[in-house]
């Protein structure tokens, strides 16, 4: 069964759909409110901003048959990007000036729990 690049893209596009939606569920499920999915502008993309008590996190959201690979799947220019779309979206919630801020990455994988790990990048790194 011979695929075409076209195919795999779609494929991949909607895999990382259905791994977001999981993911605003399971941040739901652990209390979070979910602010925005795939918030874009000039600068990048995050996959979700979301919010509980006086916390925004931004999430990075990654899907890999091995959970490990998908941990290192981020790259140091990957959460730089997000940090600078993070600094656009901010300002155009006014609400929110105040409230600490953190990056997060959940990481899917088949058949086994997804593993978020907190406090993944710092801008200041």
């Amino acid at each position: 069964m011979n695929t075409t690049r076209q195919e795999r893209g779609r494929d991949a596009w909607r895999t990382g759909h259905r791994t977001e939606l999981l993911a605003g569920l399971f941040l739901r499920l652990k209390g979070f409110r979910i602010l925005a999915r795939r918030f874009a502008c000039h600068v990048g993309e995050i996959d979700i901003v979301a919010k509980r008590g006086r916390l925004v996190v931004f999430v990075e959201v990654k899907y890999r048959a091995d959970p490990d690979i998908a941990a290192a799947a981020v790259t140091n220019r990957q959460w730089q990007r997000v940090t600078r779309t993070a600094e656009v979206f901010m300002p155009s919630r006014p609400g929110l000036a105040s409230f600490d801020r953190r990056f997060d990455l959940l990481v899917f994988s088949r058949r086994k729990w997804p593993r978020h790990i907190i406090d993944t990048w710092r801008p200041d790194n």
